[in-house]
């Protein structure tokens, strides 16, 4: 049995704050409930007990929203006494916690570091860009209490990274944004494109990022990442670090980048289950961890057929030359070609503009690291 992969939402859709381009906002609004309120301990008790001992080595755990924070602190500290409780067969354990820590306090903060959480924090650049989309329901600034919540983090040594949504705005100012995490000790960094509303057309919002912006916020975000490098004191940018990875014939950890979609648990507050989070709507149900087993759940999966319709790639892009790094990138930027039956990303055209000056330079730094560890070794 493969790691397991558990991502929990507490809180359902609900949220604190109200930024104009959630992904989650559009996919609640597309299915019968809007949001499935909290999450009882009952419910929170069967996910974790079912997925525990259905478990062989390793299994992680992702709080995410709508807000988690919501549910109340107590609700997590539950959460590690039924880890404890039904980890019978010694399974390693991670946990992790994605928030726009509106609600970050000391007690969170203690939390966090006394349980090994991996918090990411979602900010969006500086002051001016974040407050443009990040606001509260009643229209409220909230960059001050989210940089805020990163010093508190800091003060209390959480582990944490900041996590970024790639708008217009953020492309156009990257490098005045990379200079200013730089100041602010952000070296642990997660860049995420902004998502069209699903099954709608693209490019029709402020927010929507186009292939041509994007393409040159990658290529201006690895120049100054590739710089930082040449002098050892470059952040750790989730994406870049994948492909490097890739290039050295690792699997990458991240999902977008490794060409297919892999298996996942997504479990709404209600309990039931979905195969991905850019994907809970009703037609990709699965299950629910309060009536079914684990392996009922995973047989839904295998015939629902949603890992094999990720694997459904355009022709061309899979002889493109950059595919071995590419792989296609995620699932829920590729756009449907009735004729051909197959995939292709609308973000094709930004990977080849960044892979066209950066391919090179990414194979050397592979091939760099791999020498090293082999004088290392010898």
């Amino acid at each position: 049995m493969p790691a397991i992969s558990v991502l929990i939402k507490p809180s359902s859709s609900l949220c604190n704050m109200s930024c104009d381009y959630c992904f989650y906002c559009d996919e609640a609004q597309k299915r019968t409930h809007k949001s499935y309120g909290f999450m009882t301990e009952e419910t929170l008790k069967n996910v974790i007990r079912k997925t525990l001992l259905h478990a062989e080595g390793y299994i992680s755990y992702a709080y995410q929203g709508g807000e988690p924070t919501l549910r109340g602190l107590d609700f997590y500290k539950q959460a590690i006494a039924f880890q404890k409780q039904y980890n019978k067969n010694n399974i390693t354990i991670s946990n992790s916690f994605q928030t726009n820590g509106y609600l970050l306090d000391k007690e969170w903060c203690k939390f966090f570091h006394e349980n090994h959480f991996l918090v990411g924090l979602s900010i969006d650049g500086t002051r001016e860009i974040h407050n443009i989309y990040r606001r509260t329901a009643n229209n409220e600034d909230t960059f001050d209490r989210v940089v805020a919540s990163a010093k508190l983090m800091d003060q209390y040594q959480v582990d944490y990274n900041i996590l970024t949504v790639v708008t217009p705005q953020i492309a156009a100012h990257i490098r005045t944004i990379y200079s200013f995490y730089q100041k602010k000790g952000w070296n642990y960094q997660q860049y995420i494109a902004c998502l069209d509303p699903l099954n709608e057309p693209h490019g029709n919002n402020p927010h929507s990022l186009s292939p041509e912006v994007y393409g040159q916020f990658l290529i201006d975000l690895f120049e100054l990442w590739y710089s930082d490098l040449q002098q050892g004191k470059q952040p750790f940018i989730r994406q870049f670090e994948n492909y490097v990875a890739i290039a050295m014939g690792y699997y990458p950890e991240s999902c977008e980048q490794r060409g297919f979609c892999g298996i996942q648990n997504v479990v709404e507050a209600d309990g039931s289950v979905y195969p991905c989070d850019f994907y809970v709507l009703d037609e990709y149900l699965l299950g629910n961890f309060n009536t079914d087993r684990i392996d009922v759940i995973n047989q839904h999966r295998v015939d629902s057929g949603f890992i094999e319709c990720s694997q459904k790639l355009d022709s061309n892009c899979k002889c493109c030359k950059y595919y071995p790094l590419c792989k296609g990138g995620c699932q829920r930027n590729r756009d449907y070609n009735k004729t051909s039956n197959s995939y292709q990303n609308y973000y094709c055209k930004s990977y080849q503009m960044f892979f066209q000056k950066n391919y090179t330079r990414i194979m050397d730094i592979a091939d760099k690291i791999a020498k090293n560890r082999r004088t290392d070794f010898f």
